[in-house]
C-alpha cells in the first residue's frame, strides 16, 4: 500500500487503486492507514486519492479474510454529526469537507460511476470501497446499459426500484440496507408479495447521504 500511496501522491490525476485479496489484508497496511491516508491532509494539508478496493462479505475463505471491518474505517473518519436543518443536502460539499469516504455499492453502474466520479472530482481524497466478492458474478448487481449513459451519475443512497411498491404516504417499513444483504432483502419481499414495505440502499456510508 506504501507504494500506491506515494504513486497516488505524485500522479493525481490517475486512478490508483490497492486492492486486497481478502479482506482481512489491510491488517498489515494499518500503519500506513492511521499514519498517512486518514489523517495526510489534516496533519500536513497533503490531499491523496488512493482508492481502497477490500473484499467483504461471508462469501471468502473463512470469518478471517471475509471481514474487512468496514467499522475500522468508519471510525477513522471525521464527518460531523449534522443534519441540514433546511433539506439542502450538498454530498460532494460534505465530502470535501470530510477525512476520506467509505461506500458499498451494490449495482455495476453504481461500481463504474463511483470509480469515474473519483476522477472527476476538483479535489482528492481517499476511497475506502467495500466490495463483496459475491457479487462480481451475482446476476442481480447487473445494471442495464441505459444506466453507463448520459445523465447518470454516482447515487450516495439508491431509492426502492420497486414497480409495485405502494405510493409513499401508503408505505408501512422502511428498511436501510447496505450492500449485498439489500439482494436477500429483496428476494424475501417478493417471496411474501408485500408491496408497502421501501427498501433503500446506502451505497454511501460516510459521507452518510443525509
Amino acid at each position: 500500500m506504501g507504494y500506491e500511496l506515494g504513486y497516488a501522491q505524485t500522479h493525481p490525476n490517475t486512478l490508483t487503486l490497492w486492492e486486497a485479496q481478502f479482506g482481512d489484508f489491510a491488517n498489515g497496511a494499518q500503519v500506513i492507514i492511521d499514519q498517512f491516508l486518514v489523517s495526510g491532509e489534516a496533519k500536513w494539508n497533503v490531499k491523496n486519492g488512493l482508492v481502497l478496493l477490500l473484499p467483504h462479505g461471508y462469501d471468502g475463505q473463512g470469518p478471517e479474510h471475509s471481514s474487512c471491518r468496514t467499522e475500522r474505517y468508519l471510525l477513522l473518519c471525521d464527518q460531523d454529526e449534522f443534519v441540514p436543518s433546511d433539506g439542502k443536502y450538498d454530498h460532494y460539499q460534505i465530502m470535501k469537507e470530510t477525512n476520506m469516504q467509505v461506500v458499498q455499492p451494490s449495482s455495476a453502474a453504481n461500481y463504474f460511476h463511483l470509480l469515474r466520479s473519483q476522477m472527476r472530482l476538483p479535489f482528492r481524497k481517499p476511497l475506502v470501497v467495500v466490495a463483496p466478492k459475491k457479487l462480481l458474478r451475482y446476476k442481480g448487481a447487473c445494471s442495464e446499459i441505459e444506466e453507463f449513459g448520459p445523465n447518470s451519475h454516482w447515487k450516495p443512497l439508491i431509492e426502492d426500484q420497486n414497480k409495485t411498491l405502494v405510493a409513499p404516504e401508503k408505505v408501512r417499513k422502511v428498511i436501510l440496507c447496505s450492500g449485498q444483504v439489500y439482494f436477500d432483502l429483496e428476494a424475501a419481499r417478493a417471496k411474501d408479495g408485500k408491496n408497502d414495505v421501501a427498501i433503500l440502499r446506502c451505497e454511501s456510508l460516510c459521507p452518510f447521504p443525509f
